[in-house]
């Protein structure tokens, strides 16, 4: 069957989903969107929205016997569909087992440590009343995302904010650096990897600030973490792309902290610094099309667009003629209908020729783009 008349159904039509539909266009695929919000990101580029709930059953069963290849932008789906598609000889792409791993963050840290899998020392609890042990990394087992569900415990008084309900304790790490890498493999287990990035994040929100590329790391240490990043995705039998989210420590040892089998904020800027985009990558993996090989094509910044304290409604975004006039800053909207505090709005990359001067304007960006409501 040519390429031009394959359909891939996506599981989200949030900003993830928005931003596969160029590369499906330009290599001739048919994208179609599942997701309960007939005003989601990607509604007003699209013919092929199902309004439905990637949760239900039956929706994502029916939904993915219309389209010869399932993928998601968000790992949050109903996996017992999909394995039931798998069953049917449909390829879902990342699988319904890597997914139902991946939801599960207790599930995720058990598979690393029977893989050997350098990862933070952790234990698995049912409710409040067994954490003893200060400081300590709370995340909670099921449903959390962008930031949410993770929170640092450090000392007994801040009990009265943890989360009573099973979770992962994990130990506190002496950390130096947190580095992304994206890695892309295809249904040939071919295996393509993005170079490092280094993150920066907001305290009070726990989002990524700053995505920076190429991360300031040396040659070895960027070999150790792109080894690492491909341990874990062949060892997944990832097929799509892969966010691997690494610590190193003040020690310089790399560590495993959590993985998304999708595309990803940290990979983002890879649309205007490098060879081929996020995007591009996972539908070429997802397809079993060939993968090649990335280049930083410039070094860049991307920094989130997040909705103001103070202001939930319809969103506005402030000055953006005086910013978008200035060469190498690129604005990715959303299509959000709604803002409110802290919700992803938009990114934008900036690209110069040195990272320090691309994070100098990014800074001068940051004080300008603000997400106000109407």
């Amino acid at each position: 069957m040519s390429l031009m008349y394959k359909k891939l159904g996506i599981l989200g039509g949030g900003q993830l989903g928005r931003m596969m539909i160029a590369p499906c266009i330009d290599l001739g695929i048919g994208v179609h969107f599942l997701d309960p919000n007939p005003k989601c990101s990607v509604a007003d580029f699209t013919s092929h929205l199902t309004v439905g709930d990637f949760n239900d059953y039956e929706t994502v069963l029916a939904f993915g016997r219309t389209v010869d290849v399932i993928t998601v932008e968000i790992e949050h789906v109903n996996v017992d569909a999909l394995a039931q598609l798998e069953k049917e000889g449909k390829a879902v792409n990342p699988s319904s087992a890597l997914l139902r791993t991946i939801q599960d963050k207790g599930l995720q840290k058990q598979f690393y440590a029977d893989q050997s899998i350098l990862s933070p020392a952790f234990s698995l609890i049912e409710s409040t009343s067994e954490i003893t042990k200060f400081p300590i990394v709370q995340k909670m087992r099921t449903g959390g995302y962008d930031g949410q569900g993770v929170q640092i415990l450090k000392t007994e008084a801040d009990l009265a904010k943890a989360f009573d309900q099973p979770s992962v304790l994990e130990d506190l790490v002496d950390l130096e650096k947190e580095i992304g890498v994206m890695v892309g493999r295809n249904t040939h287990g071919e295996v393509q990897v993005f170079p490092p990035v280094e993150m920066e994040f907001d305290p009070e929100l726990n989002l990524v600030k700053y995505v920076v590329s190429p991360a300031n790391i040396d040659e070895k240490l960027s070999k150790k973490c792109i080894q690492l990043a491909k341990e874990v995705a062949t060892k997944f039998e990832l097929v799509g792309i892969m966010a691997v989210e690494l610590f190193v420590t003040k020690t310089g040892e790399v560590l495993v902290n959590e993985c998304a089998p999708r595309v990803h904020n940290s990979g983002h800027l890879t649309i205007e610094g490098a060879s081929i985009s996020q995007f591009e990558m996972h539908v070429r993996a997802v397809m079993g099309l060939p993968l090649p090989r990335v280049i930083v094509t410039h070094p860049s910044v991307m920094i989130n667009l997040v909705g103001e304290a103070g202001h939930t409604g319809s969103p506005q975004l402030t000055n953006t003629d005086e910013v978008l006039a200035e060469p190498g800053i690129f604005l990715h909207w959303y299509g959000k209908t709604q803002t409110r505090p802290g919700r992803k709005m938009a990114h934008v990359t900036v690209v110069r020729g040195t990272v320090e001067k691309a994070k100098e304007v990014a800074d001068e960006v940051l004080e300008k783009l603000r997400v106000v409501a109407e």
